[in-house]
């Protein structure tokens, strides 16, 4: 699950960015409201982490953008600027949460979280669907209330993906792109099928479906 975070100070944007690799969300950084609208025209995010005050405008004014634009992705603003007053007007302006600068890298995780169950429908950290539990907390995952199975961080993550996205035909670019972010050097398009190799082993052959020439879809029930 990929992460566009908008951050100009470089000792905690490198910070942030190993916080939520650890968490497993991989994270393109921005440094640059210039930067940000590049990388919004050309990946997909699942959710932005924005900080107000860069360089060559206000996080808030793209943010905005981004809302008229269309742009329905969670977004949760990281500023210094802690008066109840700034946070309405960010809030107003199409953010999704607040948090203010000092914090707890917990606490990001959790409001992280919470953003993407919220978006998701859910009101708990075990994603199910089709007979798959998602334990994100533990990264395991168990089918029709059988034993639980630890996961790869890899895998973990690109079922994640799946049960994020179910019904959708999803390509191994889009798979690879959501595995890596843009600084690294992403493997060949064949570890995808690795990775679906070992996934299927834990939930049967079923849930996930090769749609040949297309990619891989998650069965939604």
């Amino acid at each position: 699950m990929k992460l566009l975070l908008l951050e100009d100070d470089d000792l905690l944007a490198e910070s942030l960015v190993e916080c939520l690799r650890d968490n497993g969300y991989r994270t393109d950084l921005a440094t640059s409201l210039h930067v940000a609208r590049s990388l919004m025209t050309t990946e997909h995010y699942e959710l932005a982490i924005l900080d107000l005050g860069l360089p060559d405008g206000s996080g808030l004014d793209l943010l905005k953008q981004w809302r008229k634009a269309g742009h329905d992705l969670p977004v949760l603003i990281l500023t210094a600027r802690d008066t109840w007053e700034d946070k309405v007007i960010g809030l107003k302006g199409g953010a999704d949460d607040y948090l203010t600068k000092p914090f707890h890298d917990a606490e990001l995780i959790a409001r992280i979280m919470a953003l993407l169950r919220r978006k998701s429908g859910r009101m708990s950290q075990e994603l199910a669907l089709n007979g798959v539990s998602l334990d994100e907390a533990d990264r395991r995952v168990r089918v029709d209330g059988g034993s639980w199975h630890s996961l790869t961080g890899t895998e973990f993550l690109l079922l994640r993906y799946f049960m994020h996205h179910p019904g959708h035909v999803l390509s191994k670019d889009n798979l690879l792109n959501q595995l890596y972010a843009l600084d690294q050097d992403a493997a060949a398009p064949n570890l995808i099928e690795v990775y679906i190799a070992r996934l299927r082993r834990h939930l049967g052959k079923s849930i996930i479906q090769t749609r040949r020439g297309q990619g891989y879809v998650f069965v939604a029930r």
